[in-house]
């Protein structure tokens, strides 16, 4: 049987002040009997009408903003679009400086601006000018030269087959008579003398014949005699050695950058043609080149070089440094060749701005010299005086001036 009853209305507080129900009271709570829930009908969802807005003429919005509810407000408040002042923009921060993007060729050749500034500081513009508008590699810049063309690749590369042919036979000589030969091979940086060197041994049996480029002496070698380490190098019976350099040093790279005292300088003068002379009567065969290369065409060597990965080892900081000395070490050289141009050990200059004519006559001048087996006399014959001479015969332009200034110095 169901009952029926009345539920019991919790009514919320009286505000004592007014009397009446606050506004933000919560509703009436209804508290449920403890038998059965009563069932409360679901109320329609009150349906708020709105204001008719008027809509101002501004432009669509999409996204989030189209959202937003209209704000109602007169037609004369809303501004005419152009009239809308836009918010100031922030001031720009100053720019970083960003660091230099590398120069993809100065990063894989550095020593390109190494010589460039060199060149800009210490070389004469005309001269340079000269030599970076001189673009076929087989056009010779310096007018002292005898030829204007370097020697065609077909004739040096038939010459050359011939003459090694002829060090083969030299060699098999020295080491059938016990012979002992020593080649010095001296010059300005970039004047060749590796190369030549090159194709002297390039075939020749390496037991028999050494090259010797000694780095500079160690602190236990600077406490020796100066030739001692030079005289451990010297060829024993049968044998060859090539020096890459040589004691020299001391006459010109040295004295130039001011690596020896004067009295050691001097002292080296007097002892140099002393030393060649014990060489020379001990039975060792002693052969000292001059390569000699114009200003103009080692400043285009140095140029190729430090653009070229294959060459930038060759290039040193003595080098870069030697651009800048030209007359000191034409100063150097003619007074090497005042004191050390003696009959035993006489100095064969060779010129050099054509490296294939230079490695010919070079190697013609020794062949020539050695009295071996089998020896192709007319293909030595033709050996270039223009090219290779003594060195009262063969120098470059500006030289000779200390030697004449020394040979009058001497006679008075």
């Amino acid at each position: 049987m169901s009952h029926f009853f009345k539920p019991k209305v919790i009514e919320p507080p009286v505000d004592p002040m007014k009397g009446e129900i606050p506004a933000d009271s919560p509703e009436p709570l209804v508290e449920a009997p403890d038998s059965e829930p009563l069932e409360i009908q679901e109320e329609a969802p009150i349906v708020v009408e709105e204001p008719v807005v008027a809509k101002a003429d501004v432009p669509e919005v999409e996204g989030d903003e189209a959202m937003m509810p209209e704000v109602e407000m007169p037609e004369s408040a809303v501004p005419e679009p152009e009239a809308v002042a836009s918010p100031p923009e922030p001031a720009p921060a100053p720019p970083e400086t960003a660091p230099a993007s590398p120069d993809p060729l100065m990063a894989a050749f550095p020593m390109v601006a190494v010589i460039e500034e060199k060149v800009q500081k210490c070389i004469p513009p005309e001269l340079t000018e000269r030599v970076k508008s001189t673009k076929k590699k087989s056009t010779i810049i310096s007018d002292a030269y005898p030829y204007k063309k370097v020697m065609k690749s077909a004739e040096y590369e038939r010459q050359i087959e011939l003459l090694q042919i002829e060090l083969v036979k030299m060699q098999a000589w020295v080491g059938k008579s016990g012979e002992r030969i020593v080649a010095v091979f001296e010059g300005r940086d970039a004047a060749g003398k590796g190369g030549t060197i090159k194709r002297f041994v390039e075939n020749l049996n390496p037991r028999g014949a050494r090259v010797v480029a000694l780095a500079k002496p160690s602190d236990s070698e600077k406490g020796q005699w100066y030739f001692q380490r030079y005289v451990q190098k010297m060829p024993t019976s049968g044998e060859m050695v090539f020096f890459d350099r040589s004691w020299y040093n001391r006459a010109g790279v040295e004295r130039v950058m001011g690596f020896c005292k004067p009295n050691e300088y001097l002292e080296f003068m007097r002892q140099a043609p002393e030393f060649e002379r014990m060489l020379a009567r001990s039975g060792i065969r002693l052969f000292k080149f001059w390569f000699s290369v114009s200003r103009e065409e080692q400043l285009r060597r140095f140029m190729g070089r430090a653009k070229d990965p294959l060459k930038q080892w060759k290039l040193s900081p003595m080098d870069v440094e030697s651009l800048g000395r030209w007359d000191d070490y034409t100063q150097a050289k003619e007074s090497m060749l005042f004191y050390s141009d003696t009959a035993d050990a006489p100095w064969t200059i060779v010129r050099s701005d054509d490296k294939k004519r230079a490695r010919l006559n070079a190697i013609k001048f020794m062949l020539k010299d050695i009295p071996y087996d089998g020896k192709d006399h007319a293909l030595l014959d033709d050996m270039d005086p223009l090219v290779v001479g003594s060195a009262n015969d063969i120098y470059e332009t500006g030289e000779q001036v200390v030697s004449t200034q020394m040979s009058a110095n001497a006679g008075a």
